[in-house]
Order: structure tokens, then sequence, then C-alpha cells
């Protein structure tokens, strides 16, 4: 077994609890940095898993409360811990928020990356730390391939994107003029009962969950048509392991290579609580009824849509199944059940005025 020390940024977040728990099944003691947060009233549901594996693995997982914003706090906790790997997931990750945020954005998803390899530098650990950067596909934007791979051009058309971008190209960087170990992971859409609520797709299978329990009678969505490749943050973040045991440094796409619209998850997500949808009219006035009870279950919202969308990306992911031996395991239609029935517990879990009144 591994004895090795890593770092997890946005340890409380999706991939963090997933990679959490992988990096402690394979020996290695875990710290994590979670951000303070100004209110209480919930602890998220990755967290909790977060949490969970703590108790499991005793004295195996330390938690840090501080913010890569803060260039003291790394230093200060590079220089008591000296790493081996570090996994830089922590992001303002929300596309559609980068447009309203976008200094903050950039100063987190783009300086962020910065200050992690700048400390690492500083400390002259380049030859003992390992570094992993969370990229995305989004960084590809509007582009005319049908597929993204390693080769396709960065092409950002969000904040968001731009701040990806920026880190992709300062990992590069560091990787080549200082010969540290970093390895850029270009992760197409990957999903799990554990993705916040802020994220259309959790927003689709959390508001059917109350649909089939009762508690609503239709869900509010954007663009129906853009298309994402989506997989399980779980593949991901095994994925994202494996670039790290390498014997050299490199960047991987990991994505399934298949690509479909919100509306084809809406739909999928509806089937597993038996309600197949029909759908009538066009743009913001098409609408998804219930063919069974002609309920309107789905509604266009015009001001979901974002001010610039990337409409299509499909992923190959040829490289790292080469490379890594890697593929995705879990499928599409597995993914959205688990996430629906995920969804169904959790609210079975907590008082209905819980969750009229309350957001993750």
């Amino acid at each position: 077994m591994d004895k090795r020390k890593a770092l997890v940024t946005g340890i409380g977040g999706q991939d963090g609890s997933y990679l959490c728990e992988i990096l402690l099944q394979n020996g290695y003691t875990v710290h994590g940095i979670i951000r303070n947060r100004t209110t209480s009233d919930y602890t998220t549901v990755a967290v909790s898993h977060v949490l969970a594996a703590a108790e499991k693995n005793q004295n195996k997982l330390v938690l840090h409360s501080g913010d890569i914003m803060d260039p003291y706090f790394l230093l200060s906790l590079f220089r008591e811990h000296s790493f081996d790997e570090v996994y830089h997931l922590a992001a303002q990750s929300h596309v559609g928020t980068s447009f309203k945020l976008q200094l903050y954005t950039c100063d987190v998803n783009a300086l962020g990356t910065l200050r992690l390899i700048q400390t690492i530098l500083t400390l002259g650990l380049e030859k003992k730390t390992k570094f992993y950067n969370a990229c995305s596909s989004e960084t590809f934007g509007q582009t005319v391939k049908d597929y993204q791979d390693e080769s396709t051009p960065l092409c950002p058309v969000s904040p968001y994107a731009a701040a990806k971008a920026f880190s992709y190209w300062i990992t590069s960087s560091a990787r080549i003029t200082h010969g540290l170990f970093a390895v850029n992971g270009i992760l197409f859409n990957h999903e799990s009962p554990r993705r916040g609520l802020g994220f259309v797709t959790r927003k689709i299978t959390f508001a059917i969950a109350q649909i089939h329990l009762g508690l609503r009678s239709c869900i509010m969505l954007g663009n129906l048509n853009a298309r994402r490749d989506w997989g399980h943050a779980r593949d991901y973040m095994q994925g994202a392991y494996s670039m790290m045991k390498q014997d050299a440094p490199d960047d991987y796409v990991l994505a399934t290579g298949k690509t479909r619209s919100v509306r084809d998850f809406v739909v999928t997500a509806f089937q597993i609580v038996g309600i197949r949808l029909e759908w009538s009219g066009s743009g913001i006035d098409e609408v998804g009824v219930d063919a069974r009870t002609g309920q309107v279950r789905v509604r266009v919202d015009p001001d979901l849509y974002r001010p610039a969308e990337v409409s299509y990306l499909r992923g190959s992911a040829q490289k790292a199944a080469t490379s890594l031996d890697w593929k995705p395991e879990i499928s599409f239609k597995e993914l959205v059940k688990e996430m629906v029935e995920a969804d169904i517990a959790l609210i079975h879990e907590k008082p209905t005025r819980f969750w009229m009144e309350s957001k993750l």
C-alpha cells in the first residue's frame, strides 16, 4: 500500500469527495482544504461523504480551514506538510455564474492555480511534489470538430472557460520551464449524486425526485438543445489518479465519446420515475408534458439561457485509454438512475418544509 501524502483542494466538492475516497483506499494520508462558510444550515452531500471517510480512516484524513486565495496560508501549509501530490480541484465551477462574477472567477480559477504552483516553486518542491490541475472541456468553446481531444485548440467563450484555459497554460509552463511533474486533466462533464444543485443535471434529478414525491409539479430549464458528453465523477477521478501514477507528466482528455442534449437527460431522468414526456411548441414556448396525465412537467425559462453558449461537446479519450488503460465504467443510464434514486432517498431523510425553504 502507498504511504504517500496528498493534498486535495476543493475536497468538499463532488470530485474532491470521490478522489478522497480513492486516495484513502490506496493508503494515502489525505489533506483537504475546506473554505469557511458564512452559513451552516446544511452540510453538502459531498462534504458528508468526506466526513464519513474520515470516520472510517482514523488519522488518515486531515481537513484544513483555509482558502487558495491566501498565499500566506498556502506557504504555511506546504512548509508544514511537504506534500507528495497535490490535486487542484478548487474552483468557481459554475459556467453561468462566471458571467456575473468574472473577476472573482478569474481570480480563483486562474490565479488560484498560479498561487499553488508558485508556492511549490518558492519552497523548492518541484522535484518532490506532483501537481494535478483540473481543467475543463469548456475551454474548447465553439469548436467545429466532431470531437475534441488533446490536440484541439482552446477557444473559450465564457469567463469560466477563459480562466480554466489560463490554468491549463500556466500548468504546462511549470512543467516545461521548471521541470515540475504537472498534468492537466481535461475533463468533460461528469456528474453524480454529489453534484451541487446549481448544476443542470442535479437540478433536473432533484426536481424530478420532488415531482415524484408530490412536492412540486414542474421544472424550469434553459437551453434544452445544448449537448454535452456526460460521465460519472467516480470514473473521472480514477482517471485523474492514474494520470499522477505515470512515469512522465502529460495532459489527458477524459470523456465517454458520446454526446447527449439536456432534453435527452430530462427524458431519461423522468423515465426513472415512470413518466414519459411528450414535447410540444418551440423555442421558449416549448413544454414537456406527462404523456399519461397531460400535466406540464418541463417549461423553458429564457432567463436561464447563458450570454454565450457552447452548443456541442464530445470528447475522445483515446490517449487515456492507451496510456492510462482508462475507460468509463458507468453508463449514462446508470448515472441518471443513481442520481434520481439518490435524490429521492435524500428528500426522504429531511422534512418536507426543509426542501421547500432551503437549498443545498
